[in-house]
């Protein structure tokens, strides 16, 4: 039986779903139209020779498992986790700044550095369900990982924001989890090796803490210039 302020919880979780729903839905949707536009052309143009990232044991441990590709694409509704969670306009803003920040600074690796994935012994052909992914995406863009780099910033988001809300450790786990699969997913589908996991991982975790705590400072500052009154 549910304690009465697992309740209360519950009540101030679902008020903060509903805030601002529909800018919840359009931000991301328009941030993400945006976001594959700019990835898919530097994917296409790259400026120097692209280089393919090494193989190491634990992608060679890894087998290929074709069902992973269900949680490859998960990470698309994953992202919209934390978000729906924030009360306010600004800070629905000021948290896709991070998102924009983090995207920025993987683009401009690839920019920088173009590398691809190696080519698996695969043929493709006996999983029709990874044509569309190997038409779009094919294995370029490899190094940071952004998908591990999402899924990282979205798991330590989610964490931060369920222990303010006071949601239980199951959801917090189901929400941690979630994210490891997605990183998972990223080496079982074959799309990236663990170099580009790790440095993906490590971007994303980096971007994640110094956005939460600008996030705070921000809040803190707004909250003191415009005290609520009683």
């Amino acid at each position: 039986m549910a304690s009465r302020g697992e309740g209360q919880a519950v009540l101030a979780t679902r008020a903060r779903l509903r805030a601002h729903w529909r800018f919840k839905v359009l931000l991301p949707t328009g941030s993400i139209a945006v976001f594959f536009l700019a990835y898919f052309a530097v994917l296409r143009h790259p400026l120097w020779p692209v280089t393919v990232m090494p193989q190491t044991a634990l992608d060679r441990l890894i087998p290929f498992q074709p069902a992973a590709l269900f949680l490859y694409f998960t990470l698309w509704a994953y992202l919209s986790l934390p978000p729906g969670l924030l009360v306010s306009r600004r800070e629905l803003v000021f948290y896709y700044l991070g998102i924009y920040g983090l995207a920025g600074l993987g683009l401009m690796a690839f920019v920088l550095w173009p590398t691809a994935a190696p080519v698996p012994d695969i043929d493709w052909a006996r999983y029709p369900s990874f044509g569309f992914l190997k038409t779009v995406d094919a294995s370029g863009n490899a190094c940071p990982s952004l998908h591990a780099a999402f899924a990282v910033f979205t798991a330590i988001w989610g964490e931060c924001l369920a222990c303010e809300c006071g949601l239980r450790r199951g959801v917090r786990a189901v929400n941690l989890l979630w994210g490891l699969a997605i990183v998972y997913s990223t080496l079982a589908t074959k799309q990236h090796v663990a170099v580009d996991v790790y440095a993906g991982a490590a971007l994303g975790a980096l971007v994640a803490a110094a956005h939460i705590a600008a996030f705070r400072y921000a809040r803190g500052r707004y909250a003191a210039a415009y005290p609520v009154v009683a």
